[in-house]
């Protein structure tokens, strides 16, 4: 039976070299979630205007509802301006106070949030009073509901306080390398290498599961019983890393939803996020069954040691 996920937060245009994209990893996310056979819903807001009534074509022509995405009549539609270093990644310019900023909470979106069995939020949407405040009514409402926290720190829009009361709601942690030793600054953690800073954080925020993305070499998961995996990186031909974290997300939580080992989960994961760095933008369609036959592939793989 498929699985009820939400997630709640930014919906905006990427504004990419050769034309807009639709962004947000929460849309990316949903829409990854849906393409496995999920039952993905999307939480947030547009703007009245041009961008707004684009991207709410687009996440029908992606089979994504607009059902539960809010209107507002003041603030724009969100944009972020995108540019690639000579190794893929991207650099993002965050336009400020837009839409998904003044996202309100109702009785639509408590129901949305209170029967999924998953709800995925970062800290980007956090940045503003009014969707801050909205996230926390509803996940003090979802007693009941896993909390997958994407945490995406982007610059200048999060907080020492804001990334400790992100983690405070968080049973899962998904974040990169470089966002685990950024978090390790913010919130004054002592450990130096990566899985005893996992270790830690779990123990400080009382986290069932840390998830870390090494980039090109893969991925690693603990969990609060200690139990560690790691699934090498893929060689691959890169397009763009743009909603490879999304996809990792999305096949991660796909497993792990449907009953699937941790290990597993990660492996898919790790699997999705790869096959999409080799494509451009954040969704480009790309199946399940493409992502389990690019895993039956022999690939050429990066290795990490980590001290056990």
């Amino acid at each position: 039976m498929p699985k009820k996920i939400a997630a709640f937060g930014e919906l905006l245009w990427d504004i990419l070299p050769n034309g807009k994209v639709l962004g947000g990893a929460p849309a990316n996310f949903i829409y990854r979630i849906n393409s496995f056979g999920d039952q993905g819903t999307l939480l947030s807001k547009v703007g009245n205007d041009k961008n707004g009534r684009d991207i709410r074509e687009a996440l029908r022509n992606l089979g994504v509802s607009d059902e539960n995405i809010q209107t507002d009549y003041v603030f724009p539609t969100g944009t972020v301006k995108v540019k690639f270093d000579g190794d893929g990644n991207p650099d993002f310019n965050i336009i400020t106070d837009v839409a998904y900023d003044h996202i309100e909470i109702n009785s639509e979106m408590m129901e949305a949030f209170i029967e999924a069995d998953c709800v995925c939020f970062g800290t980007l949407v956090q940045r503003y009073g009014i969707s801050k405040n909205t996230l926390r009514e509803l996940n003090h409402e979802a007693t009941d509901v896993v909390k997958f926290l994407d945490i995406n720190l982007r610059k200048k829009c999060y907080t020492a306080i804001l990334v400790e009361d992100s983690l405070r709601m968080a049973n899962i942690l998904k974040a990169n390398d470089e966002e685990l030793l950024v978090t390790k600054e913010l919130l004054g953690l002592k450990s130096d290498n990566l899985k005893e800073l996992a270790q830690e954080t779990i123990e400080k925020y009382n986290l069932d599961i840390l998830l870390c993305t090494l980039g090109p070499n893969g991925a690693f998961c603990l969990t609060k019983d200690n139990v560690f995996h790691y699934d090498p990186g893929y060689q691959i031909i890169l397009g763009d890393t743009v909603g490879s974290g999304d996809a990792f997300s999305a096949g991660f939580v796909h497993y792990y939803m449907n009953g699937k080992e941790i290990e597993d989960a990660l492996m898919f994961g790790n699997a999705a996020g790869a096959l999409v760095a080799t494509t451009i933008g954040a969704t480009s369609p790309i199946s399940k069954e493409q992502i389990l036959d690019f895993m039956t592939i022999h690939h050429n793989r990066n290795t990490v040691r980590f001290h056990q």
